[in-house]
């Protein structure tokens, strides 16, 4: 199994580089942004031609981003997103509408700058009463809106705050520690098909599980290409972006992480995402500052 990374050498240098089992070859781009300027084709030759393995030792992998690289999700695609939904707002039949409805849900997410990856924090805000995980898979897409690769994303999201009023969604899904995404990006070649994927999730309290559930992305109610032909409409996306294809594992509303939890996603043919869960975002930059 081969993963495109961005990394971090043992000079401090950033890389990107194709990653198969324990060999890390580099490849001929300065960044991911650059990557994804270049079509599905190019990449998939540029992956081809990697270079000479490079030593691993002292190398970290970073988030798979850069640039400007935006992070962008799509909600209520699985019913039991729907459900959740309903239950946890005062207006229920607006996400009965939408999952229904021929134009999907789409809403910003991240800036590549404030994505977290594999081991750094995720956050529950200091204001809100209920937070949860969504394990979700990720389109990694380029300039053109074609699917280059998938990634393992976790909509980190305030259920009480979106729960309040509708209109109060960018403030229960983006903020510091809301938003992470797997080191690793499973080449789209590599998958035959993103629609027959097993997903887990589950959260650890004091090293025991207090939650797990799984779901497979053939229940999602939305092509991937059509999230990506709505989200490419009137929109531009030089350095590419990832989108969020929605969740169907939805803690219950007495189920909201707490600080010290572990939530630990997994996503068959893609990869793993596990991050330790931190109060609020001054918590997230004390805790990066000291990597």
């Amino acid at each position: 199994m081969s993963h495109l990374v961005r990394f971090a050498d043992g000079t401090g240098d950033i890389r990107v580089g194709l990653l198969t089992g324990e060999r890390l070859r580099p490849l001929a781009v300065t960044s991911m942004s650059d990557l994804l300027r270049r079509t599905v084709a190019e990449i998939r030759e540029l992956a081809e031609a990697a270079g000479e393995p490079v030593p691993t030792a002292g190398t970290r992998l970073l988030p798979p981003l850069d640039g400007r690289t935006e992070v962008w999700a799509a909600g209520v695609t699985y019913r039991r997103s729907e459900e959740a939904r309903r239950e946890e707002s005062a207006d229920e039949d607006v996400y009965a509408r939408v999952y229904r409805a021929k134009r999907p849900e789409l809403f910003f997410k991240s800036a590549a700058w404030r994505v977290v990856t594999d081991g750094e924090p995720i956050a529950v805000r200091v204001d809100s009463a209920n937070n949860v995980p969504e394990p979700e898979l990720g389109l990694v897409l380029t300039a053109g809106g074609e699917i280059a690769g998938y990634v393992v994303v976790d909509d980190v999201s305030s259920r009480s705050i979106e729960g309040e009023n509708p209109l109060y969604l960018p403030q229960a899904k983006i903020y510091t520690g809301s938003c992470a995404v797997s080191a690793r990006v499973r080449p789209a070649w590599e998958v035959p098909d993103p629609l027959s994927l097993g997903l887990r999730m589950r959260v650890l309290r004091d090293g025991a599980e207090v939650f797990a559930g799984e779901a497979s992305t053939a229940q999602l109610n939305r092509e991937p290409a059509e999230l990506v032909e709505y989200l490419w409409r009137d929109n531009d996306f030089p350095h590419g972006a990832v989108l969020s294809t929605g969740t169907s594992v939805v803690p219950g509303l007495d189920q909201g992480l707490r600080p010290g939890d572990v939530v630990e996603i997994e996503i068959d043919e893609v990869g793993s995402l596990r991050s330790p869960v931190v109060l609020g975002a001054d918590e997230v930059r004390r805790v990066l500052a000291a990597r």
